[in-house]
């Protein structure tokens, strides 16, 4: 008996109604079966009541796990990859269209295919340009046609829906920048109440739906929609026409939507998710041409320090001081570098200094060739370079050499000392072991062209700290083998 009570869905007044409107055909099974039952209205309205309290029941269920998966949904958002903000993530969508409910329908009740009418609204929020959810209300009617009993009812919905931007993920953009895909899914809760030939009772019930929406921009501010979506109800009761009783309470009601509407984009952003496109292989490109134009932008040809985008001279001496645009340093503005002129200077002996040399210059004592050549030797204009950590003379210092095998050759009785130097990179041990490798090269060079060793000396003196080691061409100019004649 309990069982069979359960089941009714109308109370007593609605009962005295549907005799009062002479519907009793209609439900002519459920009366008997009440008088058959000898069922007082007493008993009828308290198991009614118990009916009402088991809905309430089973509402405060859907609400709890639709709070949850809010919950579920929020916490995914903290697992997701923080996305640029320059894109506005709020839109309401509104839509309407045509409907057609599948099951349960009852015998001999049937609507237009498709048939009038349904509306559709929806607050969405996109996480990122691919992931968001919507809270969409709905709502849908419900009539015969012309080959139908009489009937007509109304259905509302509430579902909470995630929301897939499916458009970014399979790359519709670049087929056209104003096509988009959205795929939504999610579950919520509906109400169902048959309005003719009779009222009857809220029929609530769990839905789950399932649409796509292909999407079309007219601006950055609005985009037309069209939706198919289906809906699945759990525990539905009565039929979609509010004629009769669901067979079944299962997971077996079925209705379809199709909608045309329009995505109404709020926020400042130029453009809303939908429609953000993030470009990796483009942004990659950029970020290498980028790379490419600093690589030469602050390249540095000629090794001075300074990039070559600032560079007013880009062909200066390797060595050579510059200032702040690539200028190297000349305050005496003779055209030559100063540290070209010094290194030229430590080397080579001035136009002055060879008159100064001269017989009977200035007023001095006549002096001979053979002591100018002399005085030039021992006073350090004649030497011998090397590179670094180096015993091999370099190039141009051959013309020392030959100086000093032309001084002997010419001076048989002359004898020469070989001094070695190296500058002051490296340990001090090491230094004085290069610098009388050195002296020892030379030695041997003069030897095999001609000069006797018994008129040759030479020893290694290690580091010359006369100049500053953190200066390159400095240190070069003590790297050397420098001569003394008697």
């Amino acid at each position: 008996m309990f069982d069979f009570l359960l089941q009714v869905n109308y109370s007593l007044t609605e009962l005295k109604n549907l005799i009062k409107r002479n519907k009793i055909k209609v439900y002519d099974f459920q009366m008997n079966r009440l008088k058959k039952l000898k069922i007082t209205s007493c008993q009828v309205q308290y198991f009614y009541i118990c009916k009402l309290k088991a809905r309430i029941n089973l509402m405060k269920k859907i609400i709890t796990l639709s709070f949850a998966l809010c919950g579920l949904i929020g916490f995914a958002q903290t697992d997701t990859e923080e996305v640029k903000s320059d894109y506005n993530k709020w839109s309401i969508d509104v839509g309407a269209g045509v409907t057609k409910p599948v099951r349960p329908v009852s015998s001999g009740a049937y609507t237009n295919t498709p048939s009038l009418f349904q509306a559709d609204l929806g607050v969405r929020y996109m996480v990122n340009d691919k992931f968001g959810f919507n809270a969409d209300f709905g709502y849908n009617n419900f009539s015969s046609d012309e080959n139908s009993r009489d009937f007509d009812s109304r259905y509302y919905r509430v579902t909470l829906e995630g929301v897939v931007n499916a458009g970014h993920i399979v790359g519709l953009h670049k087929l056209h920048d104003r096509l988009g895909l959205l795929l939504h899914g999610g579950m919520g809760v509906s109400n169902l109440k048959g309005t003719d030939p009779v009222e009857t009772g809220d029929d609530w019930m769990l839905n789950f739906q399932a649409g796509i929406t292909p999407q079309i921009r007219l601006s950055n501010s609005v985009a037309l929609f069209g939706d198919l979506s289906v809906l699945g109800h759990v525990r539905q009761d009565i039929t979609f026409d509010g004629l009769g009783r669901a067979n079944t309470r299962g997971f077996d009601g079925m209705l379809v939507n199709a909608s045309v509407g329009l995505n109404i984009y709020l926020g400042n952003g130029d453009v809303h998710s939908d429609w953000y496109t993030y470009d990796v292989q483009e942004k990659i490109d950029n970020l290498t041409a980028d790379v490419e134009k600093m690589a030469t932008d602050y390249a540095d040809d000629d090794k001075d320090g300074v990039p070559n985008y600032i560079d007013r001279d880009n062909t200066t001496e390797s060595g050579v001081r510059v200032d702040n645009k690539g200028r190297a340093i000349d305050l005496n503005n003779n055209s030559i570098p100063d540290d070209m002129e010094s290194a030229l200077d430590g080397r080579y002996a001035s136009k002055a200094d060879l008159a100064n040399m001269k017989p009977g210059a200035n007023g001095a004592n006549g002096m001979s060739d053979k002591g100018v050549i002399k005085k030039l030797i021992n006073e350090g204009y004649v030497n011998v370079y090397f590179q670094f950590n180096s015993t091999k003379p370099a190039l141009y210092s051959l013309g020392a050499i030959n100086t000093l095998v032309t001084y002997m050759k010419d001076n048989p009785n002359a004898t020469a000392t070989l001094t070695g130097y190296a500058d002051e990179l490296g340990s001090p041990a090491y230094n004085k072991n290069l610098s009388d490798r050195r002296a020892k090269m030379v030695h041997d060079v003069l030897v095999a062209s001609g000069v006797d060793a018994s008129r040759l000396s030479h020893n290694g003196d290690g580091e010359d700290a006369s100049v500053d080691k953190n200066s390159s061409e400095a240190r070069q100019l003590v790297r050397r083998v420098t001569f003394r004649v008697n």
